[in-house]
């Protein structure tokens, strides 16, 4: 589920139009609309947060995200056989966006690689959201913020018959969003590692076409 954009919107031929009253399950489309909604507005003050750590103003993130190519997904990984216990589900990546926020799901297998190189199980709870910086947010930080790299392990033995459904929402900013180094991210001993500055669309299309989601 994406951003409800109004008829003619500059932007709608880069954010297609939701599929409306999905009718098999009741009240679907309202109630992710109401999730959609409140992790929009709960990503926006996250990067509050983000952008005095970056030492921009704390509204700097606010006209750059207020009609973002945002995506809520839900994922389900359905039951496996017992003998697959153990292996990757998802394997390693970072996300293109700026950052995810995750409810905690039902069922563990979520992994970070912390600095150390060590793969450490995430699992808030109940009530929690997991935040990972995305790959934008690491360009537009010169690294400061770096990528978070995770993957997903199937469950042990004894709960593979148990089905795992994910929540993440990718909070993008606008498709005409200049991704340029941030002056307060670059020094002597971070020189900008992108001198060449991208709109998002560019980037995420860029992106998309890397891991072959489009061609």
């Amino acid at each position: 589920m994406g951003r409800d954009l109004p008829p003619g919107h500059r932007f709608e031929l880069c954010m297609p139009p939701n599929v409306d009253h999905v009718t098999e399950v009741e009240g679907f489309s309202d109630v992710n609309k109401k999730i959609f909604n409140a992790l929009d507005h709960l990503g926006g003050r996250v990067l509050e947060a983000l952008a005095v750590y970056l030492k921009q103003p704390r509204d700097y993130f606010v006209d750059k995200i207020n009609e973002g190519n945002s995506i809520l997904r839900i994922i389900h990984y359905p039951p496996i056989p017992a003998d697959a216990a153990g292996r990757v589900r998802a394997g390693a990546h970072e996300d293109i966006n700026l950052i995810t926020l995750l409810l905690g799901a039902d069922e563990g297998g979520l992994q970070l690689l912390n600095r150390d190189g060590e793969w450490l199980e995430v699992n808030p709870p109940r009530g929690c959201v997991t935040c990972n910086i995305g790959d934008m947010l690491q360009r537009l930080s010169n690294h400061k913020l770096p990528s978070t790299t995770h993957r997903v392990i199937n469950p042990p033995a004894e709960r593979a018959h148990i089905p795992r459904y994910s929540m993440p929402f990718f909070l993008h900013p606008n498709p005409d969003f200049i991704i340029e180094t941030l002056d307060s991210c670059i020094s002597a001993d971070n020189p900008n590692r992108y001198p060449e500055p991208i709109s998002s669309d560019e980037y995420l299309q860029e992106r998309l076409r890397e891991i072959k989601l489009k061609s």
